[in-house]
C-alpha cells in the first residue's frame, strides 16, 4: 500500500516532484527524463510511470525558462522511439506463449489482453494512438511484437506515434502550463490525462471483443 501511495503521488505532484530535481540536480534531469520515458515504454512491467503528466510539466518548466525546450524534445523522443523498439524486441522474442502467463505483479495480464483486443481492432494504428493511453502505450509494442509485425512496419508507426505524442503534449504544456487557470488546476488535468486515456482503452477493447464474438474474426496486423 505505501508503494502505491508513492505512485499515486509521483504521478500527481510529477510537477513539484520534477521542479525539486531541477532545483537540486540542474542538468541531470534530462537523464532522469530519458530513463523515465524509455522505462514506460520500454519495460513491460512498468506501465504506471507518469509518461502524459511529465511531459506536459517539463513543457511547462521550458515554457518557465528553467530547462531546455529543444534539448527536452530531443531527449524524449529519443527515449520514447527506443524504448518502443526494446519493448517490441521483447514481444517478437517472448512470441504466443505469453498468452499462457499468469498475472502477477510484474505482468499485468488483463492490461496486455486489452492491448492486444485494441491491436486486433484497430491494427498499427494503435502504436500511434497508444502513445496518448496509459497502459497501452506500454503494451502496444509488446503486442506488436508478439503479433510479429514487420520490424520496418513497426518503426514507421514507432517514428510517427513517438513524435506526435512527446511533441504535443509537451508543447502543450510550454504554450498553457503557466497560464494561471491552468497553474491552479492542474491537479485535476492531470487526473483528466490519466482517465480519459484509460477510459477510452477500456471502451475500444470492449468494443473489439463484441466485434469478435459477433464475427469470429481477427483483423490481420
Amino acid at each position: 500500500m505505501e508503494f502505491l501511495a508513492f505512485l499515486v503521488d509521483l504521478v500527481v505532484h510529477v510537477d513539484q516532484h520534477l521542479k525539486d530535481f531541477v532545483a537540486l540536480y540542474g542538468v541531470w534531469v534530462y537523464a532522469l527524463l530519458f530513463l523515465i520515458i524509455f522505462v514506460e515504454t520500454g519495460v513491460v512491467v512498468m506501465p504506471f510511470l507518469p509518461g502524459d503528466s511529465l511531459l506536459f510539466v517539463v513543457g511547462t518548466l521550458c515554457g518557465a525558462g528553467a530547462m531546455d525546450l529543444t534539448l527536452s524534445l530531443s531527449l524524449m523522443f529519443t527515449a520514447a522511439v527506443a524504448g518502443n523498439q526494446s519493448n517490441y524486441t521483447i514481444g517478437k522474442h517472448v512470441g504466443p506463449k505469453v498468452f499462457q502467463w499468469e498475472n502477477s505483479r510484474w505482468f499485468n495480464k488483463q492490461a496486455f489482453l486489452k492491448a492486444h483486443d485494441f491491436y486486433e481492432r484497430y491494427g498499427g494504428i494503435t502504436l500511434v494512438v497508444g502513445r496518448f493511453m496509459p497502459f497501452l502505450r506500454t503494451f502496444a509494442p509488446f503486442v506488436a511484437g508478439v503479433a510479429l509485425m514487420t520490424r520496418r512496419r513497426f518503426t514507421f508507426f514507432d517514428v510517427t506515434g513517438g513524435a506526435l505524442w512527446v511533441g504535443s503534449v509537451t508543447l502543450a504544456g510550454f504554450f498553457f502550463g503557466n497560464v494561471p487557470w491552468v497553474q491552479h488546476n492542474l491537479e485535476k488535468i492531470i487526473w483528466a490525462m490519466i482517465l480519459i486515456p484509460g477510459f477510452a482503452i477500456l471502451l475500444g477493447a470492449w468494443r473489439a471483443r463484441r466485434k469478435q464474438a459477433a464475427t469470429g474474426a481477427h483483423p490481420v496486423a
